[in-house]
This record gives structure tokens, sequence and C-alpha cells, in this order.
């Protein structure tokens, strides 16, 4: 379905010229000036830092509405889909556009399971990276240099080639996630293991050692799966924006995921999980909590309180509320109860539910604030958060990228600026200066 031109059109008069923009109508969301003639009729373009009110592409995947904090993929509702499907059936609906039919689903998640382990020679890649390093510093290098693994799916022009390198994708990056952590941690790597559903065949290739045996509990696996479907497209955002940059190029897949990982490994999109975790910890104990909910009043201290609003939802996150069912769940599960962290979350999330303050500025416990209390309860250290997140979008990134190699509108990424710096001069010898 294309955004469809409308009969209204809006004019703009400046230097004594009259120029009329199309208005374009989405299936949902707000009009839409089309302003791509507006440098050659005009002579002008558009200063908008951060692309904030700038649609860069049509899309039929994600549609995000801030006011009524909705999130839908492909017009399903996230809560539904967090609650009565899975990650396997979303990546399909994500790629393809439609739920599956059994047998879809079944040949589906054939493909990804049977896609899982990686080229052993890669093994030896994983070796050259520093025993220190950080789990995304690694997974950005070992999925670029996918390309130098597969090199029969990475021709873009291609159909065939592209769905291949999907499906590698999909299926590989928990294994390269898990291969990081075990590095990252001086353990032997786990192989994958085809009698594992998606999320616990990740579970076991991160906790699982060759001394004995790991037992997968079923209601964690469950809580894996919703991180990764509430993660799993988020919409034109920073790391979604950069794959789709580095794809207009006919940069090969594994180049623009990369490149997308590597975004994404930015505090200020991928890290909020960690970053939020990281407050609860600032905070250390209940008792000090008024003290630091008055210093994020105050505006004139830089204290922030991060897992808190969101940049798009100007109303509750929708994933937050199916992330917090699903954090009581695990930590129920586990027995966690008097962890100081946690208390000082549960306290946190109880004023900010009540306080006029956040209340008034709908500062309401976003998906990073509850995603990092589960992450750590399983077992995995802050390091981990935005590799498993960027496990999660993996899928998104492809269905992105997917569609902009479909679309005949779209050119090469290109953006304008507004330069001020010095006018032409004229160049002056070094003896005279």
């Amino acid at each position: 379905m294309r955004m469809a031109e409308t009969d209204k059109k809006a004019t703009l008069q400046f230097d004594g010229k009259t120029i009329e923009l199309p208005i374009m109508s989405p299936s949902a969301g707000p009009d839409v000036i089309d302003i791509r003639k507006l440098y050659a009729q005009g002579d002008v373009f558009t200063f908008d830092p951060g692309f904030t009110s700038t649609a860069s592409c049509e899309s039929t995947i994600t549609f995000i509405d801030g006011d009524k904090g909705e999130l839908l993929y492909r017009g399903y509702p996230i809560d539904q889909l967090a609650s009565q499907s899975n990650y396997i059936e979303v990546c399909y609906l994500l790629l393809y556009g439609e739920l599956p039919d059994k047998a879809q689903y079944d040949e589906f998640s054939y493909r990804i399971t049977r896609h899982t382990m990686v080229h052993e020679q890669m093994h030896n890649f994983f070796r050259g990276f520093r025993r220190d390093a950080h789990p995304m510093a690694t997974m950005v290098g070992v999925v670029g240099a996918m390309s130098a693994f597969y090199h029969d799916s990475t021709d873009v022009t291609d159909e065939w080639q592209r769905e291949v390198a999907a499906i590698r994708m999909i299926a590989k990056m928990p294994t390269i996630a898990a291969m990081a952590y075990k590095y990252s941690i001086g353990q032997p790597f786990v192989y994958p293991r085809n009698d594992l559903d998606y999320a616990s065949n990740f579970l076991n290739m991160c906790f699982s050692v060759p001394a004995e045996p790991y037992k997968i509990e079923p209601a964690l696996a469950r809580a894996m799966d919703r991180i990764f479907t509430l993660h799993a497209d988020h919409e034109q955002n920073a790391s979604t924006s950069t794959v789709r940059l580095a794809g207009s190029s006919g940069a090969n897949p594994f180049a623009c995921i990369a490149a997308g990982i590597a975004c994404l490994w930015g505090p200020a999109h991928g890290g909020a999980n960690q970053a939020a975790l990281e407050m609860l910890r600032t905070i250390g104990t209940v008792d000090k909590i008024p003290e630091y909910v008055a210093r994020a009043k105050d505006k004139n201290d830089p204290f922030r309180l991060m897992g808190f609003g969101h940049r798009v939802y100007k109303n509750f996150d929708p994933r937050a509320k199916v992330m917090k069912e699903s954090a009581d769940e695990v930590l129920d599960l586990l027995g966690i109860h008097n962890n100081e962290t946690l208390k000082v979350a549960k306290e946190l999330e109880r004023i900010a539910l009540e306080d006029e303050y956040f209340i008034e500025k709908k500062l309401y416990p976003n998906v990073d604030f509850y995603s990092g209390i589960i992450l750590e309860a399983m077992g995995f250290p802050t390091a981990m958060f935005t590799p498993i997140f960027a496990l999660s979008r993996t899928v998104g990134w492809i269905a992105q990228w997917k569609e902009m190699i479909g679309d005949k509108n779209q050119k090469i990424g290109r953006p304008r600026q507004l330069y001020v710096g010095e006018a032409a001069r004229d160049y002056v010898d070094i003896a005279k200066r």
C-alpha cells in the first residue's frame, strides 16, 4: 500500500516565488508534505536536525502513534503479538507482511533452525579480539566479516541472495551474540542445538558449559522470546535509518547490519537499558530515592532518571506493560525479592505512576527500565544488554533493508546541510600570513 496523493496542496511563498507542494496521505498517521521538488523549483531546501519532521521513506512495516502509545507490526498491536505469538512468527510477519499458516511457519522455523551454526573458521576470527573486548565491539566486527565468509549471499540485485542473507543473519545472530559473551568471560563456545526453540537455544549457548548439563527454564525462555519480540522493530529510529542509508549505496547486507549494530551501540539508543540499571545501582538503596527524585526535578542538576519517558511515546510505552509482566514472572520464578536494586526499581516505579511531576511530564517507566531488570535476573552482565538488543532488532533491520532495496523511489541517501563556515576566499602564501 503506497502513500496516496490528495487534492490538497501546501503553498510556500518566499522571494516573490510561489511553490505548490503535494500533500500525501498515509494509511495511518499525519499527512505528509512532499518536498522532493522543492530544491529544483525553489532553489532552497529544508533544515531539520535529527530529521524529526522528515519522512525519509515510505514503509509498510511498523507504525507508531506516540500520543496513543501504540506500536503496530504490519498492523498487529505489539501487546497481542508479545502475549499470543512468538519471535519466529513475528520474524516471518516482518519479513513477508502476513502471519504464516502452519505449513509456512514450520518451513520458516526449519530454515532458521538449520542455519544457526556459523562457519567454523569464524571461531578463529573471534580469537583475534582482546579477551576483554566489549561484546558489541566483537559483534560489529564479526557481523561485518560475514561477507568474507558467505560470498554467495552478498549480491543485493539477486532476490534469492537477499533471501539467503536474511535467513542467515536471523539464524546466526544468536550464535554470534552468545559466542561474543562466552569469549568475554573466557568460556568455551557452545554450539547451537536443533532440538531447541530460538530463545531456548540462545540461553543454552550463553549459560551451558561442558562440565554439567544446563536446565532451560521454560518461563525464562518465554521471557527471552518476549524481549526479542518487543525489540524486533521500531520504525525509522537511528540504527534502522543507518541500515537504510548504508543500503542505499548498494552495500552488501552484512555490512549494512554491521552499520546498524554500530549505531545501536550508542548509549542514547541501544544502551538505554544498561544506563537504567546502572542508575538503579547508583541510587543504591530505597532510602536514597527521595534525594535522587529531587535531583531529577531540579532543572539545574545534570542528573536524569534513566528508563522513564520516551522520545516518541508521549503516553505509556506499549512495550513496557508486557515487559513489566515478564519482569514480575521472572523475578517470582527466580525467587528474587530481597535484591536491593530490585527494591529501588519497584519503589521508583511506584513513584513514577503516582507522583504528579512524573504524570504531568508523562515520565512513565519504559521498556528499557524493565528489560534491564529481567536480563540481570537471568544472569546477563550489563555489557550483554545491547548485543541482545541487536540480536532482537536484526529482523527489523533486514525487513527495512529488503523494503528499501525493492522501493523504486529510493535513491542513495544524500542529506543536505546548512553551511555556516567561511565564504570563498583566496589562498595566501605562508610567508605572507
